[in-house]
């Protein structure tokens, strides 16, 4: 199970850039594309709040929940 950010949809459809809604919410390029990428562990309702008045969407519109998705840990080598 996971939880997906489809962030890079929501901007592509308002026509902003990642640098745009970073200074338009006050977070880091670097906290957000974490986000955007999908690697970030949680994220903050305030964070999530200016997210979505900058998009003007809802939680929902931003986020999505898909339990077919299984994240593997990658192969280690045990020689």
């Amino acid at each position: 199970m996971a939880i997906l950010v489809k962030l890079d949809g929501l901007l592509h459809d308002r026509r902003m850039t990642l640098s745009e809604l970073a200074d338009r919410v006050d977070i880091t390029l670097a906290n957000l594309s974490i986000l955007k990428t999908g690697k970030a562990r949680a994220i903050r309702f305030s964070t999530l709040e200016a997210i979505c008045e900058a998009l003007q969407c809802q939680p929902g519109d931003l986020l999505d929940y898909a339990a077919s998705v299984k994240k593997t840990k990658p192969f280690q080598n045990k020689a």
